[in-house]
């Protein structure tokens, strides 16, 4: 069915399932300019927010070489609950769209339009600092190639089957991330 303006809901008056419709996975070659949109994003949050903050590019467009959505992930690490609340009222004050609420954590949404992606598409995860394990995980596999292209055939052989199932693609993912996370982290101490 054509979209049309008057068959065009509100992003808030969609299902998940719609949602997951307009918005299906997808995967796309590396993109070197992934970084460079990471770094304008953050200047432009840096501005609208408090000082010391901690952003972290993270997700498969912040490791080298391996196919990812083409959707720049970002940290906010804050340093209290009641920042994390804040820093989500001024996003939401300037056009970031809140998906999900939960203790000392938030995640906004920039991109998401009722006709598809937009050109740039960002997710912003909002946490105190000491939840920030993606980190962990991303700078693992930028360290081993050789994991992070396991990673890339993991992602490539559930995008066809969970196309329309964000949550379940990101189940699927759950064991791999988990367990390089964790080896991540005992080298690191």
């Amino acid at each position: 069915m054509e979209r049309t303006p008057s068959t065009i809901k509100k992003l808030s008056e969609m299902t998940l399932e719609e949602l997951w419709q307009l918005f299906p996975i997808f995967l796309v070659e590396h993109d070197p300019h992934w970084s460079e949109m990471y770094d304008e994003e953050v200047c432009a949050l840096r501005k609208l927010l408090p000082n010391g903050l901690e952003f972290h590019h993270i997700g498969s467009t912040a490791i080298d070489g391996i196919m990812a959505k083409p959707i720049i992930d970002i940290i906010i690490a804050a340093n209290s609950a009641r920042q994390i609340d804040r820093i989500s009222d001024i996003l939401q004050e300037h056009g970031y769209i809140l998906m999900s609420s939960g203790e000392n954590r938030k995640s906004l949404n920039k991109g998401y339009t009722e006709n598809g992606f937009d050109e740039k598409v960002f997710h912003l995860h909002v946490r105190l600092k000491n939840d920030v394990d993606e980190i962990y995980f991303r700078d693992y596999l930028n360290k081993h190639p050789d994991t992070a292209k396991e990673y890339e055939t993991l992602k490539l052989s559930l995008w066809k089957k969970y196309e329309h199932d964000r949550d379940g693609y990101t189940n699927a993912k759950t064991e791999f991330v988990k367990k390089f996370t964790d080896i991540a982290k005992q080298e690191s101490f």
